[in-house]
């Protein structure tokens, strides 16, 4: 796992899209954000982004890559800032930077998340409102499933179920991989990959209305799990050693925290102040998500809509004269 991912990190450092206007040293004026690919990083992007500029008189930039390539460009400085790291799913490399002093974490953004394979509540539930009886009415665990491939038919091979894993590229999709192995999940079901966190939801989508079998990676907080009943399905209590070795508990624990680069903390010092001080929940992510979804809204007006609903919050992170800029900059 660690080989792979150090590889990843070698290979997807080139296709950063951006970089950094910071020097090793001395002052800057642009600070650029990570971008991983979902919705809920930007949308602290854009928290972060509108108080930079006009609290701080900052430009901002977003950089979008994988998260081997974001990470390595935040080690590297060519980020400066990344306001979701979820530290257990590159536990190895997150510790080996931080170890080495190539990162500095401020603050925990979250830590009250959730992830694995979900099913819609319908499957195990049924629901009568829409006329569905209980598809898998005894599926409770990730390894019951391998006695339900039919709920879940692949349309392209339907003597087995499908399994949509996380995005090609993502640090989960390998921990899902020894998963299908250690539940020898490959006897009954394919392993999908999909090309992107929307591909992902656009077929929950499609079944959820249909009222049709499910099962995939997904995570806490984003707008889906907002929208839909969605149970996430039971592992053994996580165990470090057994997680190390097979990935056969569910997932650790994972605090999804605020790192920059360690020039960050001497070329803008008030934004550090400020980012120590930041700190949000899942409920509170996904009020913003849910927003995204209901609107059609994008990452950048959920987040301006989010900071007017919750002023009391962010201003709190803030001297009060800079709060009060930005609190001006939204009316």
């Amino acid at each position: 796992m660690k080989k792979l991912l150090f590889a990843l990190i070698t290979a997807s450092v080139l296709i950063l899209t951006a970089c950094s206007d910071a020097s090793s040293e001395g002052e800057i004026d642009t600070i650029v954000l990570a971008d991983a690919g979902w919705d809920s990083i930007n949308v602290h992007n854009y928290i972060a982004a509108q108080i930079m500029e006009e609290g701080y008189g900052y430009d901002t930039d977003i950089t979008s890559g994988s998260t081997a390539a974001t990470i390595q460009g935040l080690s590297d400085g060519d980020i400066n800032v990344y306001m979701e790291v979820w530290t257990d799913n590159i536990r190895d490399i997150y510790e080996e930077l931080t170890e080495a002093g190539d990162i500095e974490t401020l603050s925990v953004n979250f830590d009250d998340n959730n992830q694995g394979l979900y099913v819609p509540a319908y499957v195990i539930e049924g629901d009568p409102e829409r006329g569905i009886e209980p598809l898998a009415p005894d599926l409770q665990t990730v390894e019951d499933l391998k006695d339900y491939p039919e709920v879940f038919q692949d349309p392209e091979d339907p003597d087995k179920g499908r399994i949509i894993n996380a995005p090609s590229g993502w640090a989960v999709e390998e921990a899902i991989n020894d998963k299908f192995d250690f539940y020898e999940l490959d006897e009954t079901f394919n392993n999908f990959s999909p090309g992107s966190d929307s591909a992902i939801i656009t077929d929950l989508a499609r079944a959820y209305e249909a009222g049709e079998g499910w099962v995939g990676y997904y995570w806490s907080p984003t707008a889906i799990t907002a929208k839909y009943d969605l149970i996430l399905l039971e592992e053994a209590p996580y165990d470090e050693e057994i997680w190390e070795e097979s990935k056969g508990t569910e997932f650790p624990p994972n605090d999804v925290v605020i790192s920059v680069h360690p020039d960050f903390l001497e070329q803008a010092p008030e934004v550090v102040e400020f980012l120590e001080q930041y700190e949000t929940s899942s409920a509170l992510t996904e009020e913003a998500l849910e927003y995204m979804e209901d609107n059609g809204a994008s990452a950048e007006e959920a987040a301006i809509w989010w900071m007017q609903e919750h002023e009391d919050i962010w201003t709190a992170w803030l001297p009060e004269d800079t709060a009060q800029d930005v609190v001006d900059s939204l009316e």
